[in-house]
């Protein structure tokens, strides 16, 4: 699988700039959402056959919001770290590092907060943290454990990375992934602003 999302986009980076005309750019966007959207609903109805994965996540309880407190807290330990070595204040540095994953919204908060060029570095921040995230969940659920494969994920994990963490873990981890995700990605527009207001 791993192998085969590379090569998809390597495939699809030599196809756009090859063979795709400008003319479908504007539609990249629709075309791509609809896919996810898809792929959501795909994975939702193997969520739904499994009739008693609701009743079985009652008994994590507060483990639930364990997983996405832990994922903040180490994003944001590694957003200031990463600061401290390319000398970026350290509330630029945490609102980088509070997108999560989210790269369209935090380039965005960060582009009209300070400037394009943070905003850039938010944008391809998050947007590593997704590739980085694609390539590394075979390898953590094999060789770690399936609740860490939410992790690299953050705010993603609802949605782009979704997929992948059910081809690779279980019914139950994916209604958790979801959870995480939709919180993760609640959160992003409060704590971008919030950090770069520090």
């Amino acid at each position: 699988m791993t192998l085969s999302i590379i090569v998809s986009v390597i495939t699809g980076i030599f196809a756009g700039y090859f063979f795709i005309p400008d003319v479908f750019v504007p539609y990249m966007d629709t075309f791509a959402t609809i896919a996810l959207n898809i792929i959501i609903f795909l994975v939702g109805i193997d969520v739904g056959l499994n009739k008693g994965i609701f009743k079985d996540l009652k008994k994590h309880g507060n483990f639930l919001l364990l997983i996405p407190a832990s994922i903040i807290i180490g994003s944001l330990v590694g957003g200031l770290l990463t600061g401290w070595i390319f000398h970026i204040p350290a509330n630029i540095s945490l609102a980088i590092a509070s997108g999560f994953g989210w790269y369209s919204l935090s380039g965005i908060l960060l582009t009209n907060l300070h400037s394009a060029e943070i905003g850039t570095i938010a944008f391809l921040t998050n947007v590593f943290r997704e590739l980085i995230t694609v390539v590394s969940i075979p390898i953590i659920a094999k060789y770690l454990n399936a609740y860490s494969t939410i992790a690299p994920a953050g705010a993603t994990s609802m949605d782009s990375t979704l997929p992948i963490i059910s081809k690779y873990t279980s019914p139950e981890i994916v209604v958790i992934a979801f959870f995480n995700g939709a919180l993760l990605s609640a959160l992003v527009p409060i704590l971008v602003p919030f950090f770069y207001s520090l």
